[in-house]
């Protein structure tokens, strides 16, 4: 039984669906279709240097890997890469491989770091640190039962404030993406990002597949742009929080929870069953707010790193 390693074709629709059905049977809550498999391949900048990888064996695809440059990152040299196998096909060394191929394309295009998110159970930061990686910050994925009928009334907009949704901003996004570069470089983390590429965040993000921008909630201040809480819909009845975030001049006034308390009702009335979300441990503030919704936390990933000699 040999473990075969390759890159996705993204041509070969069979080849997206057996990485969503790979990962989501390793870690079934990212959100992701074949249409937003191939978005990834395929619309990435050059820079990023981005490779999806599949481990195969006898023509079953057991293992995914993402890999390249994190483009937005404020120091050169930082790439990521994050394997999963399915958990009924470990053992076999599909991780390892994938793991040494995505290191050596790292190397190939210049990174110096290798950040890697690993889920918090025993034998994956054990295989974490059997290849030099070392634990850092950890993040949670949270899960909400949209069908229970839990979520609160959206209170009174204070005065000056409005909501719009994603679809308002369809022909001029650019105040969103003004927003989010603000929101986003705040955001706790090992990697600090900046936003300033706006063709790049159009290609990538607000034309994305899983992007919902009728779910997608902007809170208006006085007509400008303060808060957002931007949503991914897979169609199967599945909606992810890709971002909830406000502008530094108007933090403290309850708009973030505004912004997702709309967002979220609004998922529950279009038949979406199941909310999912990540958040970083040490944003307490966000925690709080998908406490109060009522989210639990379903599972934990450390970030892990390791120096590229």
């Amino acid at each position: 039984m040999t473990v075969l390693v390759r890159d996705i074709r993204p041509g070969v629709r069979a080849d997206a669906e057996g990485f969503c059905a790979a990962r989501r049977r390793a870690l079934p809550h990212l959100l992701a279709t074949p249409e937003s498999v191939v978005h990834d391949l395929t619309r990435q900048r050059p820079g990023a240097h981005h490779r999806l990888l599949v481990a195969e064996v006898d023509g079953e695809i057991t293992g995914t890997a993402e890999t390249g440059l994190s483009p937005d990152s404020t120091e050169p040299g930082h790439g990521y890469l994050h394997v999963y196998v399915r958990p009924d096909r470990t053992g076999r060394g599909a991780g390892s491989l994938l793991l040494r191929t995505a290191e050596e394309h790292l190397a190939t295009v210049g990174a110096t770091k290798a950040f890697a998110w690993v889920l918090d159970r025993p034998e994956h930061r054990a295989f974490a640190a059997r290849h030099g990686y070392t634990p850092s910050r950890s993040g949670h994925f949270l899960r909400l039962d949209l069908t229970d009928g839990t979520l609160p009334p959206l209170p009174p907009l204070p005065p000056g404030v409005t909501l719009r949704t994603g679809t308002d901003y369809t022909g001029d996004p650019r105040p969103l993406f003004a927003l989010d570069a603000e929101v986003t470089s705040d955001e706790p983390g090992d990697i600090t990002a900046e936003l300033t590429d706006y063709p790049a965040w159009l290609t990538e993000t607000w034309h994305h597949p899983l992007l919902d921008h009728a779910l997608t909630t902007v809170v208006l201040a006085d007509g400008v742009p303060a808060a957002f809480s931007a949503a991914h819909t897979d169609g199967a009845g599945r909606y992810g929080s890709a971002m909830t975030g406000t502008a530094r001049a108007h933090r403290g006034r309850g708009l973030a929870r505004l912004a997702k308390t709309d967002s979220l009702r609004r998922a529950r009335a279009a038949g979406c069953t199941e909310a999912i979300t990540g958040n970083d441990a040490g944003n307490a503030p966000m925690l709080a707010i998908n406490k109060a919704f009522g989210y639990t936390i379903c599972a934990t990933e450390v970030r892990h790193v390791r120096t590229l000699g």
